[in-house]
């Protein structure tokens, strides 16, 4: 009897800033972990980087960062595939054919687009910003996978996927699969900022002082917990009203293996100086060896490269088959 496929899990993370510790405890945990039971393909996703104003330099920089911390928080490049979305080129090329697969209306109402329109106005709007979506499908279709980790904000560009996957196939004959979203460890509760806790921490959030940088300095990550925004009263434990002293908790909870619940009992009595220092050394030991590992890693660009390239080929692979395939259905002539 054979032995049942594992299915296949495609997730990208867009270098646009830092890694923080609600990307980390939201998603990079939870990659992970996927290695275990499915074939991952794991992509930093420059390309979508370029649909706001980037530094070059910037950009660069966070490419070779977050391929860094990919390996530093224990992704196997032999386990699965980790790769840079611009060093395998079908991705911009089966972007073009979805696009003449997709219809407006359905790019127009995607409320990402909507909402960033409406805060950049119309100097601020590109048509790389329309068509991320469609990228995004791309990304997706082109691995054949059968799950993507995302959260609420980006079901409706899943959604999307989906559609023009179906729409595809219904035309052409079956060529993709149609992707289900993956919500991981539900238990996992959302991070917020530590000066704004009704604010989800981002790693663009314009006040660095409530963000956890996933390589910043202990010190750093010291005094940000230290400033802290807590709540009226003194008793740590989590409630609806008290955002600040929740957020904390969880962060602890994480951050140590332990229950919120037994957390409450450990700082029962305890002022929220002392816990916010806690919270604070729990998050420093935990990231120790990452920024350990991820300082090896970043020293030798070389062997970054020599990882970058490994995967490059793995994916171009994979996603060359499927790009002849699309290339035949719609009627192009293939030398």
């Amino acid at each position: 009897m054979s032995e049942e496929r594992r299915k296949i899990v495609y997730s990208a993370l867009k270098p646009t800033g830092d890694l923080q510790l609600g990307n980390y405890i939201g998603a990079l945990r939870n990659m992970v972990a996927m290695q275990e039971e499915f074939d991952c393909i794991y992509t930093v996703a420059d390309m979508h980087s370029l649909t706001v104003d980037t530094v070059p330099a910037e950009l660069r920089r966070r490419s070779y960062d977050f391929m860094a911390i990919f390996l530093a928080i224990g992704l196997d490049p032999e386990r699965s595939v980790l790769f840079v979305q611009s060093h395998v080129p079908a991705h911009a090329e089966l972007t073009w054919v979805l696009n003449c697969n997709t219809m407006m209306g359905e790019a127009s109402r995607m409320t990402q687009f909507k909402d960033k329109s409406k805060k950049a106005g119309k100097a601020g709007i590109n048509v790389g910003l329309f068509d991320y979506p469609v990228l995004m499908a791309s990304d997706i279709l082109l691995y054949n996978a059968d799950l993507v980790p995302i959260g609420k904000d980006q079901q409706q560009h899943l959604e999307l996927a989906r559609t023009i996957a179906e729409r595809f196939n219904n035309r052409y004959s079956p060529t993709f699969t149609v992707p289900e979203g993956y919500y991981g460890n539900k238990r996992t509760s959302k991070i917020y900022s530590l000066t704004d806790p009704t604010a989800k921490m981002g790693k663009t959030d314009s006040n660095a002082g409530g963000v956890i940088f996933l390589l910043d300095k202990p010190e750093d990550i010291m005094r940000k917990f230290a400033r802290a925004v807590t709540d009226s009263g003194s008793e740590v434990k989590a409630s609806a009203d008290k955002p600040g002293i929740t957020n904390l908790l969880n962060i602890w909870s994480v951050m140590t293996g332990k229950t919120v619940a037994e957390g409450e009992k450990e700082f029962a009595g305890a002022s929220y100086e002392s816990f916010k220092r806690a919270v604070g050394e729990a998050t420093v030991e935990h990231l120790r060896p990452i920024r350990e590992k991820y300082a090896r890693y970043i020293s030798d660009k070389g062997e970054l490269e020599r990882i970058m390239k490994s995967g490059a080929e793995k994916a171009a692979y994979l996603a060359r088959r499927t790009l002849s395939k699309v290339y035949r259905k719609v009627g192009f002539v293939q030398l």
